[in-house]
């Protein structure tokens, strides 16, 4: 990929994010989870914008949740058994610019299928 293009996709994802952001705001009762996603693993995170806190994590590289389908479907559930230790039940999805296909739209399934509320 040239730079010019990378440039290009990356400045595009921001405005995407920023559009994306300014309509999703998450809550102590009803968090933000917000997906990051790079080329090998998936992070998410559960967080609190009126407090700025982060209220439950996961991280893709620590229990080797790849970024593709098959790892998307298990860090949802994973991710979604922390949100529930947490007694969090709803959360707003924040999909952090990334197009609801593929790695971001399997996670969120997993998480729907494990009892959270998007």
């Amino acid at each position: 990929m040239t730079d010019k293009t990378l440039k290009q996709k990356t400045a595009t994802r921001a405005k995407r994010k920023a559009r994306i952001r300014a309509g999703v705001s998450g809550s102590a009762s009803k968090p933000r989870v917000s997906v990051f996603r790079s080329s090998r693993y998936i992070y998410a995170q559960a967080i609190d914008d009126i407090n700025g806190v982060t209220l439950a994590a996961f991280d893709g590289k620590a229990s080797g949740a790849r970024s593709n389908k098959e790892g998307a479907v298990t860090a949802g559930k994973a991710f979604a058994a922390r949100l529930k230790e947490k007694q969090i039940e709803e959360v707003v999805f924040d999909r952090n610019g990334y197009l609801y296909h593929g790695v971001v739209a399997a996670f969120a399934d997993a998480l729907r299928e494990n009892a959270i509320k998007l």
